[in-house]
């Protein structure tokens, strides 16, 4: 009953994700349909409006089963779009820069301009930006995070090894 119920839901947030639901950032057509892999780190944009804590919870199981990971990883990300080290960060990861320093991570990217109040309602709230957080087995923020950068070109250079020490050993 339970992997008919996985089966089920894995199938409906691929439905969801088709249309409205969470979606990769550079992706394209193709690579949209093809497996996907996690030795990259992939950065995949929320969708604008819903509860925030179904939607990292959709977005975890998402994350780990088309490859069949149970250890890939999956943080919420708040960024906008006048931040110049989430934009720097944003660069990098899109580049590839940063698939060999965290391999199988995923990204779901929230605005902070257009998600702050559905983010608060879900324990999601930081000082500064850009804000990593890893989420509770519910979706909701487990209090685990990392916050703020800095400007230049030390931007990904300062938050790479604040992001290793969220994510632990082995990170």
């Amino acid at each position: 009953m339970r992997i008919a119920s996985f089966g089920l839901a894995a199938l409906s947030l691929a439905v969801a994700c088709r249309s409205q639901g969470p979606r990769e950032i550079g992706a394209t057509d193709a690579s949209a349909a093809s497996p996907v892999t996690t030795a990259r780190v992939r950065v995949v944009e929320a969708p604008a409006s819903g509860d925030v804590q179904p939607i990292v919870r959709d977005a975890v199981a998402a994350a780990r089963a088309p490859a069949g990971h149970p250890d890939a990883v999956l943080l919420v990300y708040v960024g906008a779009t006048w931040c110049e080290p989430c934009q720097r960060f944003h660069r990098a990861a899109a580049r590839g820069d940063l698939d060999a320093t965290f391999p199988g991570l995923t990204l779901l990217e929230f605005d902070l301009d257009r998600d702050r109040e559905r983010l608060a309602a879900a324990g999601y709230t930081s000082k500064l930006i850009p804000l990593f957080a890893l989420p509770a087995a519910d979706g909701a923020a487990s209090g685990k995070q990392v916050e703020g950068g800095i400007k230049g070109d030390g931007a990904v250079a300062f938050i790479v090894p604040r992001l290793k020490g969220l994510l632990g050993p082995g990170s």
